[in-house]
C-alpha cells in the first residue's frame, strides 16, 4: 500500500471501502465504519436494543450463528414475520429473546469484520448516531481518527461510492472536528454533509440507494436512516461483537 495514501499526517481521515480502510487505519486508534443504508443504521438499533452483533462478510453465518447460539439475520427480501434481516424496519420491534445477532453484509459489515483483531478499536455509525460517536471519541480518542465510508457494489462488484455514506461520514468528521486537523478527503466528507444536513430526509430519499430501496418496497428503512442524532448507542467491536460501549471508556 502506497504510504503517501495512508493520510497520516492528519488527526481526521476519511476514505472509501475494504481498501480504503486497510490504507487510513495504520496508526489511527479508532476506525469509524459508515453504511448508512443500511448495515451501520441496522446496527445502532440492534445495540440500543441491548443486542450484540457479529460483523461477517456476505451470507456466510450459519455455521457462526450456530457455534454463537445466536439469531442469523436473513436477506432483506427473504425475512418473515419475527425475523431480522439488514432492515432496520425489523429491529424496531425485533423479537423476544434475541440477545446475539450475527448481521452479514458485503459492505459495512465486511470491512468490520476485516478490521477485527487488527489492533485498532472499530466503531459503527450512522446518521442515527453521528454525534454520539463523536462525543464518545472527543472524550476517549487521543490519536488520529479514521472514517471509512463503506459504499455499495456495481453490477461487476466494484465499489460503488454511494453518497449517504459520504453524508453519514462527514456528519461523524463535522462533530468530531474541533481543533483537529483534517485531511484533504475529510474535509471534502464534511462538506458533502454540510450541503444537506438541513435536508437529509429528502436527499436520502432522492439518492440512488434511496430510491432502489424504495422501488422494492423499503421505503422505510430510507426514512429510518434518515434520522439525525437519534441515538445515544455507540456500537463498539469487542472480541468479535458490536456492543453499546457509549459508557465505556476508549
Amino acid at each position: 500500500m502506497n504510504p503517501a495514501w495512508s493520510q497520516a499526517a492528519y488527526d481526521l481521515r476519511f476514505e472509501w471501502g475494504p481498501a480504503g480502510a486497510v490504507a487510513v487505519a495504520p496508526g489511527a486508534v479508532v476506525v469509524v465504519v459508515v453504511d448508512v443504508l443500511s448495515f451501520t443504521t441496522t446496527l445502532s438499533l440492534a445495540v440500543e436494543r441491548g443486542i450484540a452483533v457479529m460483523p461477517l462478510p456476505w451470507r456466510d453465518g450459519e455455521a457462526v450463528a450456530k457455534e454463537h447460539d445466536a439469531t442469523l439475520a436473513v436477506g432483506r427480501s427473504m425475512a418473515g414475520p419475527g425475523q431480522i434481516s439488514l432492515s432496520p424496519q425489523t429491529l424496531v420491534d425485533p423479537p423476544a429473546g434475541v440477545r446475539r445477532l450475527v448481521l452479514p453484509s458485503p459492505n459495512g459489515s465486511a470491512i468490520s469484520s476485516g478490521l477485527s483483531g487488527g489492533g485498532v478499536t472499530v466503531v459503527g455509525a450512522s446518521l442515527r448516531n453521528a454525534r454520539a460517536v463523536a462525543g464518545w471519541l472527543r472524550r476517549g480518542a487521543a490519536g488520529p481518527v479514521a472514517v471509512v465510508a463503506a459504499g455499495e457494489r456495481w453490477p461487476d462488484g466494484s465499489l460503488r461510492p454511494a453518497v449517504e455514506d459520504l453524508w453519514g461520514a462527514g456528519a461523524v468528521i463535522d462533530a468530531l472536528a474541533g481543533e483537529r486537523s483534517l485531511s484533504p478527503e475529510a474535509a471534502v466528507a464534511r462538506s458533502a454533509y454540510a450541503s444537506v444536513a438541513g435536508s437529509v430526509s429528502d436527499a436520502l430519499a432522492s439518492s440512488g440507494s434511496g430510491r432502489e430501496l424504495a422501488a422494492i418496497g423499503f421505503a422505510g428503512d430510507v426514512a429510518i436512516a434518515a434520522q439525525q442524532s437519534v441515538s445515544e448507542a455507540v456500537p463498539v467491536l469487542r472480541k468479535g461483537w458490536f456492543v453499546d460501549g457509549g459508557s465505556e471508556s476508549l
